[in-house]
């Protein structure tokens, strides 16, 4: 597993370095029979998606590609939680980043400013919003790389070949619709553990 697991170019964002949970991470890919598969861009910042979320693995799949990989991805997460501070201490180490869901400038806004605010930073999101199949894919995610300026970038989990893997990044136009729909199809070719990314059969709203 170790030869396997993409190299991170020298502008992509990195955790700690952790040798423990380095060789942890890779040894449960290796048992659970996953592959790292995917070249990273080059970029200091981006907004990297991950899709089909059809279940609860995902995200303990999704947690251990990252530490596999050594690569820093930043999510939100409620600034409450940061009052304890040990914990507030595991979640900056895992990336995640304060934010106040009562502010009067929104969630998008927030994500924005944080990513504006940081010399390297991916931010990290599920575009479906849900592990339920739907259409039409939550706008948050092209708004958030569209208003900072940096490209999305696509990674996939395909359960029929126990794949994780990361597509080429994706330069926005000012056509949100258009581009939700192109990446949705870009999708196609992978499965979920449940469902696979269902192609759009109208704009989105």
């Amino acid at each position: 597993m170790e030869d396997s697991v993409p190299a991170l170019p020298p502008a992509v964002p990195r955790m700690p370095r952790n040798a423990f949970a380095l060789w942890l991470a890779r040894s449960l890919l290796r048992v659970g029979g996953w592959r790292l598969v995917g070249e990273f861009p080059d970029l200091p910042k981006a907004v990297l998606i991950a899709a089909p979320h059809s279940s609860n693995w995902d995200g303990f799949w999704g947690i251990t590609a990252k530490v596999a990989l050594g690569v820093q991805l930043s999510v939100l997460g409620k600034h409450s939680l940061f009052k304890v501070p040990l914990l507030a201490q595991l979640l900056r180490w895992q990336g995640v980043i304060p934010v106040d869901r009562n502010a009067p400038h929104g969630i998008i806004e927030q994500a924005v400013a944080a990513i504006r605010a940081q010399p390297a930073i991916w931010y990290a999101i599920a575009p479906e919003g849900t592990r339920k199949k739907v259409s039409q894919w939550k706008p948050g995610f092209w708004k958030i790389a569209h208003h900072a300026g940096v490209p999305v970038v696509p990674a996939y989990f395909d359960y029929s070949s126990r794949t994780i893997g990361f597509g080429p990044p994706i330069e926005l136009s000012d056509d949100m619709d258009a581009d939700i729909a192109r990446i949705q199809r870009w999708y196609a070719p992978y499965k979920g553990r449940n469902h696979d990314v269902r192609q759009p059969d109208s704009p989105s709203s």
